[in-house]
């Protein structure tokens, strides 16, 4: 189903499905135990636009501290599970607002039937995670290797199991860190299921390399109607997923508002640092909008000859020469500024900003 079509699923406070809202998800990197420095990260996340955030349980510490860690941010929590039926069932008895397992390997049908039960008396979701990386031998015999077919088999079997034991409060996830398969595979489930759809391109790499194939995957995926929630997953600080993650709805046009800043490509006719001015106004921008929200364009521009036509798109915008730089508000130029003070112009006016 693509995902106007996908049933309405409740994560915590959250609703994915039925057309509504793509949300972002990360993953925390700490110690699930350790709660001052888990809650730490996901509040930065949080204050990045993590919507949705997932933490690994793989003892009785990590799940004892879900409580703890749940009074102090403000997203719902799901809780990442491997192999041990019985830390799903401590996962959900403190509160986890979501399970991730892969129902092939939590320890057979009967405690499968236990996790669903426990799930299903709080009403909260089971996501069932298949990655190409771990696909059944047999799957792989059968499609003569890691197909998108063979995923997307093992997805809807783990999908099966669970409506066997009585429960249909699912999302799917289906990963690869082939980019081609990773299309392909949700292309073929979207036919096929009307669970929500947690989308992602798996093991993407460092930051540049993984945003990368994220944006190609994802962008893809996204732009065919499919998809409920997303994850960029990044080698790198889980902030800068987030980060890409909602350059990447703002781009397909499935999330509004906030600041765009555009640049353009250095030339010969720079005489400015436009490389690092542009890296200032970004961070600038991020900084402002935390207390103040906008919802503008800003350009940054590395000529004074082309500038202001370049940036005539743009609701404000700044164009550096050689040693003197220019406010340009809606295409006209403003002012005259020195090259030294276009940052703090710039953060002046947004700061005053009135929409």
């Amino acid at each position: 189903m693509y995902r106007d079509e996908t049933k309405v699923i409740h994560i915590g406070d959250r609703v994915i499905g039925g057309g509504n809202p793509i949300l972002i998800q990360s993953m925390t990197n700490t110690p699930t135990q350790d709660v001052n420095k888990t809650v730490e990260q996901i509040l930065a996340l949080e204050a990045e636009g993590c919507e949705i955030i997932r933490c690994t349980v793989p003892d009785m510490d990590a799940a004892k501290a879900i409580p703890e860690i749940k009074k102090q941010i403000h997203i719902p929590l799901v809780a990442d599970i491997h192999f041990n039926y019985l830390m799903a069932l401590a996962a959900i008895e403190n509160g986890a607002d979501k399970i991730r397992i892969n129902p092939g390997n939590i320890g057979g049908q009967e405690k499968l039937k236990e996790v669903v039960k426990a799930a299903k008396e709080r009403n909260i979701p089971i996501r069932v995670g298949v990655n190409s990386g771990s696909l059944e031998t047999e799957l792989v015999d059968k499609y003569n290797g890691v197909t998108a077919d063979g995923i997307v088999e093992s997805a809807l079997d783990k999908v099966h199991m669970i409506e066997d034991a009585g429960y249909d409060n699912i999302v799917i996830s289906i990963k690869s860190s082939d980019v081609r398969m990773c299309v392909k595979a949700h292309e073929l489930i979207a036919g096929k299921t009307v669970y929500p759809l947690h989308v992602g391109i798996t093991e993407a790499g460092t930051v540049m390399r993984g945003n990368i194939k994220s944006s190609v995957g994802l962008g893809i995926i996204l732009n065919e109607g499919i998809g409920d929630t997303i994850r960029v997953s990044l080698t790198g600080d889980p902030v800068l997923e987030v980060r890409s993650a909602k350059e990447i709805l703002k781009c397909l046009g499935l999330r509004t508002g906030g600041v765009e800043v555009v640049s353009c490509p250095t030339c010969g006719r720079t005489k400015i640092d436009l490389i690092g001015l542009a890296e200032k106004v970004e961070d600038m921008v991020r900084e402002v909008t935390k207390s103040k929200p906008l919802n503008i364009k800003v350009a940054v521009m590395g000529c004074v000859v082309n500038g202001p036509g370049e940036a005539k798109e743009a609701d404000i915008g700044i164009a550096g020469g050689d040693g003197v730089g220019l406010l340009i508000k809606h295409g006209d130029i403003i002012k005259k500024i020195p090259e030294a003070e276009l940052l703090d112009v710039l953060r002046t006016e947004l700061e005053n900003w009135e929409e």
